[in-house]
């Protein structure tokens, strides 16, 4: 049996760099702080799709397509994009009404409290709850399941963790290999555990969350390795 936080420093020490980009996360400043990308990225990853070989490209194309155009500036604009303007970069039906439904109600959310886009995104998730999740706005939209959920409150600034079966699967891993008996099955038990984790070895439970998924094999590296150029574009 080994030590917990040695188990996990031998996970995280693969991942130079995360630190910064989760640092970023949490200010909500990814894509350069455009929150139409993270609420496209997240609606699109929804379908369980590789996020970096599927996800991450497509996103980057959206953006290349239909916001560097000047076309979608701001989630009341992504809300109104009639969908065969994106039918040939994303035909999936219920993660565009994902997209739609969360730019929707956060677009409606900002305007009624005077914010940006980035502050609505950050009073959304601050007070969202991971107890009563599928009691919120957000949490009722049709193909949001708690994991999407986690991450927009992830990239609303909140130092959570996303209960998927990557990170469930990892994280387990962890706690057999350092002799550690705490609850994985149930989801919400998940991410408690994984907070409990990061108390207990000096990381964020965001930090252990990426990390998971940045030390999957890739070929012959691992992600971190193939996609560390990308997480500063991202």
């Amino acid at each position: 049996m080994s030590d917990l936080s040695e188990v996990v420093d031998s996970y995280m020490e693969r991942t130079e760099g995360l630190k910064t980009f989760c640092d970023r996360g949490l200010r909500t400043e990814r894509y350069d702080g455009n929150v139409v990308l993270m609420v496209v990225d997240a609606a699109f990853d929804s379908i369980g799709l590789n996020y970096f070989n599927s996800i991450v490209p497509k996103v980057l194309e959206f953006e290349e397509k239909l916001v560097k155009d000047g076309n979608v500036q701001s989630l009341k604009n992504l809300c109104n994009l009639p969908r065969e303007q994106v039918e040939d970069i994303w035909a999936n039906k219920r993660s565009w009404n994902v997209t739609t439904s969360v730019a929707s109600y956060l677009s409606e959310l900002g305007e009624s409290r005077g914010l940006d886009n980035r502050l609505a995104l950050r009073t959304w998730a601050k007070n969202a709850s991971l107890y009563n999740w599928q009691e919120d706005p957000i949490g009722k939209i049709h193909g949001v399941g708690l994991t999407t959920y986690q991450y927009l409150r992830m990239m609303g600034g909140v130092n959570t963790v996303m209960p998927d079966k990557i990170v469930k699967r990892v994280i387990e891993e962890i706690l057999e290999k350092a002799g550690q008996d705490m609850p994985t099955e149930d989801d919400v038990e998940f991410v408690e555990t994984v907070d409990r984790i990061a108390f207990l070895t000096g990381y964020r439970s965001i930090e252990l969350c990426w990390m998971t998924w940045l030390v999957q094999s890739e070929g012959e590296k691992i992600r971190m390795e193939k996609f560390g150029d990308v997480l500063g574009r991202i």
